[in-house]
């Protein structure tokens, strides 16, 4: 069966995207830049919010909001994974052709997501505590009060119910 996305005009997405051959050069100074410079420059072009985000050493978790007459998702991503490949140059393939994508549908939904995405670093072992992780919006939502310092981490069984909520949840979506 061939995988369809679903596009809402001013939804609320959850993406995966993970480098070529899952290479460990997310977080590497260079890599990392040029991602930034190319998510700034789409984001001027095609605006959206970027309410949270992790970088991974191969692949990133975000989730953003459209603008309400807007669901180009998917051109956005053409456009960032493009540009940040032309800022590094040389023969280095960034990307994996695809991305996964997630509709978030209503605040538990959104609360899921969004904890699963900040204790990412915690879950791959890169890091015992979430704070410790440098490329994340964790420490953002920590100074908003949002998150305490020192939530969640290594909290197993937290672990284990986010990713069993999230491997539902990706059933269903696929499913239909």
């Amino acid at each position: 069966m061939k995988y369809r996305r679903f596009y809402r005009n001013g939804g609320t997405y959850f993406f995966t995207v993970v480098t070529n051959k899952r290479q460990k050069i997310l977080t590497d100074d260079a890599v990392r830049l040029a991602l930034r410079q190319a998510v700034m420059a789409v984001r001027e072009q095609y605006p959206f919010e970027i309410l949270a985000w992790v970088l991974m050493p191969d692949h990133l978790h975000t989730i953003w909001r459209l603008p309400d007459n807007d669901s180009a998702y998917s051109e956005r991503w053409r456009q960032i994974k493009r540009h940040s490949q032309y800022l590094i140059g040389g023969d280095l393939m960034l990307w994996q052709k695809r991305f996964w994508e997630h509709t978030i549908r209503d605040e538990a939904d959104f609360a899921c997501h969004f904890d699963y995405l900040h204790f990412n670093p915690v879950k791959h072992g890169y890091v015992g505590q979430i704070s410790d992780w440098r490329f994340s919006t964790f420490h953002r939502y920590v100074k908003q009060g949002i998150y305490l310092h020192n939530w969640s981490g290594g909290n197993v069984d937290f672990l284990l119910n986010t990713i069993k909520v999230m491997s539902d949840s990706r059933i269903r979506h696929t499913e239909n």
